[in-house]
């Protein structure tokens, strides 16, 4: 069954939402959108009510919409079939509108708030760079048919491919593409990120992306890369930075310029973690800008961007997509992500209030105690989120997670001593 609706954290999206969505409304007409009853503020107040009650099907939403506002949408009574098809067929460009108009928003409440701390090696690189983002591709799973209008459709089909990109300094989204060929490779992106990206920009990067010549043209544009570097990489030492039983730092030649690829000048950076030696590559070619075991820790970091495919996926149910048409899948992209943008906005008023890295902060269990703020506010014991988290008497909701192991400090200098 779909959770207790709560007051206050409709009244926080209503907040956020409301402008980013009548700013549509212009281009809502442009379209030919007739002010029929499901219009793009009735759809959007569905859709995200679907997404953070947990609705288990577009049944029991209809049967809701019927009894109960939603958000700003007062109830209106439609048929099952009305509603399905208008995920069919809403276009899903007015959400894309709506997602890209509130994270503007979200970014100026990042920047009020001074508490939490930033880590040291995104500290580091925030002196140097202007965006410091992380890049990747997740395929889309099987269409799990949840609307009538389904049926038919083949099982296990699958629905397309994403590439989001992430600011790993505010955790927010940055731009998200699609693609209809879920076995379209990472590098069908590359034209789209070059795009994106302007001077002083540093991109954390998978392997999907490993390709010399998008290598090269990041550098022309005075953006930067950090990545893995393959196992059969061919490299010509130029210069050794640093080499000590822990850290080898060196300046090399990347590449054989066979087949008319680029040969690159780049840093190759090995780092001992334990008994394993991991290898990166980077662009920035001064340790005093990125020092060696910076540029293991912001590689690291990439780590965000899993950790956001993993949520919208498993918890805010992307894997389990409403539709077939590739609009509908569209459509459920763009408001997967709104609340996403939406959730991390909340962790890190949370982080803030409590002084801790945003890094510390779970979004699962995050999300998953709202439950239990409901419960306290309709007790007459809490009244707002962010100061019901942040309470130390509310720590064993696991919102804030243990540190499992000491974590030595990092070690910031462009030339690490032998240890």
């Amino acid at each position: 069954m779909p959770s207790v609706n709560n007051k206050e954290i409709e009244k926080h999206l209503e907040e956020l939402l409301t402008p980013a969505v009548f700013r549509q409304m212009a281009h809502y007409r442009e379209l030919g959108m007739r002010s029929r009853i499901l219009t793009l503020p009735l759809m959007v107040a569905a859709v995200l009510t679907l997404l953070w009650r947990q609705v288990p099907s577009v049944h029991e939403l209809t049967r809701m919409l019927a009894r109960e506002d939603l958000l700003w949408g007062k109830a209106v009574s439609v048929s099952q079939q009305a509603l399905s098809q208008r995920f069919l067929s809403f276009p899903s460009e007015l959400f894309e509108g709506v997602y890209k108009a509130l994270l503007p928003e979200l970014k100026e409440r990042w920047e009020v708030r001074q508490q939490r701390p930033l880590p040291p090696s995104i500290q580091v690189a925030s002196d140097h760079f202007k965006h410091i983002w992380a890049a990747d591709g997740s395929t889309l799973e099987g269409l799990f048919r949840k609307l009538d209008s389904l049926e038919q459709a083949p099982v296990g089909q699958l629905a397309g491919k994403i590439c989001m990109v992430i600011d790993l300094m505010r955790q927010l989204p940055v731009e998200l593409w699609f693609c209809e060929q879920a076995q379209a490779f990472d590098t069908r992106f590359i034209p789209d990120l070059l795009k994106l990206v302007d001077e002083k920009t540093l991109l954390i990067l998978d392997r999907g992306f490993y390709d010399f010549q998008f290598f090269a043209d990041l550098t022309a544009r005075n953006a930067h890369f950090i990545t893995r570097l393959k196992k059969n990489a061919k490299i010509e030492v130029v210069e050794w930075l640093s080499s000590t039983n822990s850290v080898k730092d060196m300046i090399v030649h990347l590449g054989t310029g066979q087949n008319g690829a680029p040969r690159l000048t780049v840093r190759v950076i090995e780092v001992r973690f334990g008994r394993r030696w991991f290898r990166y590559v980077t662009s920035v070619l001064e340790p005093e800008i990125l020092p060696p075991f910076v540029v293991a820790d912001l590689y690291r970091r990439r780590w965000r961007i899993e950790d956001a495919f993993n949520t919208a996926k498993r918890l805010l149910n992307l894997a389990y997509l409403w539709t077939g048409s590739i609009n509908g899948i569209q459509l459920q992209i763009w408001a997967t992500w709104i609340f996403y943008a939406v959730l991390v906005d909340l962790g890190d008023a949370v982080a803030d209030a409590m002084t801790f890295p945003f890094d510390r902060i779970s979004l699962e269990m995050l999300f998953r105690g709202l439950y239990h703020f409901i419960q306290a506010f309709n007790k007459g014991k809490a009244s707002d989120p962010v100061s019901y988290f942040a309470a130390p008497e509310n720590q064993d909701l696991g919102i804030i997670k243990r540190i499992r192991k000491r974590l030595l400090p990092l070690d910031l200098s462009p030339y690490p001593n032998p240890i």
